[in-house]
Formats: C-alpha cells, sequence, structure tokens
C-alpha cells in the first residue's frame, strides 16, 4: 500500500466516513483569501474528511436532536482533523495545519448577517473526490447524501487528487428549493440573512435550536444513492 493509501486508511481508523486527497492546483478558482496557500504558504495538498449524521436524525421533528448532534459532529470531526495532523507530522515528516471545521472565522458582514469559514468545507470536499455540490448549496456525496459534516488538513506533503465525485443532483428536481420557507436557495447559493433569521432560535430555557433543516431534509437524495 502506497503512502497516501495507508494515511487514508488511518485516518478512516479515526472514525470518519469519509477521506479524499486533493492537490493544491485543484483550487485554481478559489476565491482570494480563502485560497489553501493563503491559510498555509506551503501547502501542497489538501485532506478532506466527513462523518455523516444518523438518517434518524432527519426523521424527527424535534428542534433539539438535529442541532445538538450536528454540533457533536463538527468537535469530532475537529477532534479528527487534529489527530490526522498529528500523525502524518510524526510518521510522514510533513507539516500539517489542522482547518477548524465551523467556527472560529474571521469573516462577517454584520449588515447581511453573512460569514465564511476559513475554508468553504464543501468546495475543500468537491477538490478531494468527496462530493459535488447540489443545487441547495450543499454537499452531496453518492453514499452519504448531504449528512456529512466536513473537515481538512493542509500539508506540504504532495499527494495525488482522487478523482473527482459522481454528481447525484437530479437535474429534475427542485426540491430543496421549493421546500425553503423564506425563498433563500438560488443558484446554489444561499442568502445568509433569510436563513440564519429562519433556521436558529432558542428554548425557553435558553437551549440553542435549529428550526428549519428542509434543505437537508426534503432532498430525495438526502441518504444518498439507495
Amino acid at each position: 500500500m502506497d503512502r497516501k493509501e495507508t494515511i487514508r486508511e488511518k485516518i478512516l481508523d479515526l472514525g470518519v466516513d469519509v477521506c479524499g486527497f486533493g492537490g493544491v492546483e485543484r483550487f485554481a478558482e478559489a476565491p482570494a483569501n480563502f485560497h489553501p496557500t493563503d491559510l498555509y504558504p506551503d501547502c501542497k495538498s489538501v485532506i478532506a474528511v466527513g462523518i455523516a449524521l444518523p438518517k434518524g436524525i432527519f426523521h424527527v421533528k424535534s428542534r433539539l436532536i438535529y442541532g445538538h448532534f450536528n454540533e457533536d459532529v463538527v468537535h469530532k470531526v475537529d477532534e479528527v482533523v487534529l489527530s490526522a495532523a498529528k500523525f502524518i507530522e510524526e510518521e510522514y515528516e510533513g507539516i500539517c495545519v489542522p482547518v477548524p471545521t465551523d467556527g472560529p472565522y474571521e469573516y462577517w458582514e454584520t449588515e447581511t448577517m453573512t460569514g465564511k469559514g476559513l475554508l468553504s468545507m464543501k468546495h475543500v470536499a468537491v477538490a478531494c473526490g468527496i462530493g459535488q455540490i447540489g443545487k441547495s448549496s450543499l454537499l452531496l456525496n453518492p453514499k452519504y447524501g448531504n449528512r456529512l459534516v466536513l473537515g481538512a488538513v493542509l500539508t506540504n506533503l504532495d499527494f495525488e487528487s482522487d478523482p473527482p465525485s459522481e454528481n447525484i443532483c437530479l437535474p429534475e428536481c427542485s426540491g430543496c428549493l421549493d421546500s425553503c420557507p423564506v425563498s433563500a436557495i438560488s443558484n446554489k447559493s444561499v442568502v445568509q440573512m433569510k436563513c440564519r433569521q429562519n433556521t436558529y432560535g432558542k428554548t425557553t430555557r435558553g437551549f440553542d435550536t435549529v428550526d428549519c433543516n428542509k434543505c437537508r431534509s426534503e432532498c430525495p437524495m438526502r441518504d444518498g444513492l439507495l
């Protein structure tokens, strides 16, 4: 087994469901300040990972279950990329930069409530062969649909890119667009102000809630190719 496949196997053993590799050349169209080399100038490759949320989370209407476990998996992915960065540095003498899956991040437009992560994890996943972006603006993976929580490691080691993923977004489907109660989705992008104001809330006790996830739950490819 070659070096790349050995590393992939070890990362999968950390508890993720998918792991892909993308050379830095795959990021030629990344916006200014959001290219892997803007974070780490010596980056030659990016390793993307993902953990899938259980299918059952989308079969209940509780405002608490989805939000709680989505946040929990975000932390688990962060732990994986940290562990992966450490063992690659120790065993392969590379330099690795784990990137936060969600927050913290710098970019924020108060007026439009628009935030951007240090890297766009869904675009990282596309570049690493894990999936393609659907009409909803969410990543779609052939096996796990839109249920993946994604993370990344930047490294100065040079790996061959994995082949691009199959696109499973159904050309004739508009389920995500039609189901969005605030019409926030168009052209594979989301108007964050509309989405945020409709999505997030709190219980009277003060617990965070996710009041809408229709872009995920109403997608017929939510669970991947069955």
